[in-house]
């Protein structure tokens, strides 16, 4: 069924032994309340719902005694799921964005393709590999995507190719996340982008 802009939205809630995600997703804007019980990851989620101005809700619990990547995987997959629902059949979405972001000496690029197929290619070197953002470890930055662009059906390429500072990394490529995802989600038309007629 086609969706028209102003109901381009998803709720899901996905429940495991070890999570309980709550996701609330609107594509065309409204407020954004973002609790997963990791602090560093609820800033980053900020700026994608900020940068994407979308409107987004994360309610999240999970096994943090263990660690923190169960919560930070199925909050991927879940945000994956309610961006590929709340896109219905993509008609007339700019489909492809861009973006290009400077935090301090670091700097990130995001390319995004809404194509349907899931891709991801990551070109990014933290400062410290396996280290530590506060409690937040880079490495959950990676498993983050696999997760969103694996549910969200959607290829995406990032590179960071510079920054001494992992939370001025991290920060960057969130932000050019959301502001590549605003671009691509866009109503610029009135057809399906795509010679197959289908995404």
């Amino acid at each position: 069924m086609s969706q028209q802009p102003n109901i381009r939205r998803a709720t899901l809630t996905r429940k495991t032994s070890e999570t309980n995600v709550t996701v609330e997703l609107c594509l065309d804007g409204g407020d954004y309340e973002i609790d997963t019980g990791v602090g560093f990851f609820n800033h980053m989620l900020d700026h994608v719902a900020r940068h994407g101005q979308l409107g987004l809700k994360i309610q999240a619990k999970g096994d943090h005694h263990i660690d923190d990547h169960h919560t930070i995987e199925d909050v991927g997959i879940l945000l994956g799921q309610a961006l590929d629902q709340a896109l219905g059949d993509k008609k007339g979405i700019e489909r492809y964005g861009f973006a290009s972001v400077p935090m301090d000496e670091a700097l990130a690029r995001v390319s995004i393709d809404l194509s349907g197929r899931s891709s991801l290619t990551y070109g990014v070197q933290f400062a410290e590999e396996g280290g530590k953002i506060g409690h937040f470890d880079t490495q959950l930055v990676r498993e983050f995507l696999v997760a969103l662009t694996s549910n969200g059906r959607f290829n995406c390429h990032i590179e960071a190719p510079c920054g001494d500072n992992n939370h001025h990394i991290a920060e960057a490529i969130f932000k050019a996340l959301g502001r590549s995802l605003r671009q691509a989600v866009l109503i610029t038309g009135n057809q399906i982008p795509s010679t197959k007629g289908l995404l």
